[in-house]
């Protein structure tokens, strides 16, 4: 969002001719961008949880449409952590439970990197551990 305003307004402002007409897009670009940025993240903070019990991992996600997500620890087959560039410069991971599930795997994003290091930690040992466990 930030380049295409900022290259639209340096050009509003050098090419006077075309100020209202480089100026205005830019400012359709920046208004909806600037409230995305103030309401997204607290709405994402309201909508976005999860949860670890003794017997199951708890998710709850979705911006219009809310999915609550249960794996019972029996069924997680893989617990993984994510580190796309991004989450590496902020200190962040995100932890990926993979389960027998048709609806696929649980994401809980946005986790302090220590933090998803210690939740794959304590699910690995408790998945390992689980009654109904093969092994």
């Amino acid at each position: 969002m930030a380049p295409p305003v900022l290259v639209l307004a340096l050009l509003g402002l050098l090419i006077p001719p075309a100020r209202f007409w480089l100026l205005l897009p830019a400012l359709v670009i920046a208004v909806p961008g600037v409230v995305y940025a103030l309401v997204m993240p607290r709405w994402r903070f309201r909508v976005h949880r999860w949860e670890t019990t003794d017997d199951a991992v708890y998710a709850a996600s979705g911006w219009i449409w809310q999915k609550w997500r249960v794996a019972p620890m029996s069924r997680i087959q893989t617990v993984d952590t994510v580190r796309g560039p991004l989450q590496q410069i902020f200190g962040l991971a995100g932890v990926t439970v993979t389960t027998a599930s048709a609806a696929g795997a649980i994401k809980i994003n946005g986790l302090d990197h220590a933090l998803a290091a210690d939740l794959v930690e304590r699910l690995t040992a408790r998945t390992r551990h689980t009654p109904g466990d093969a092994t």
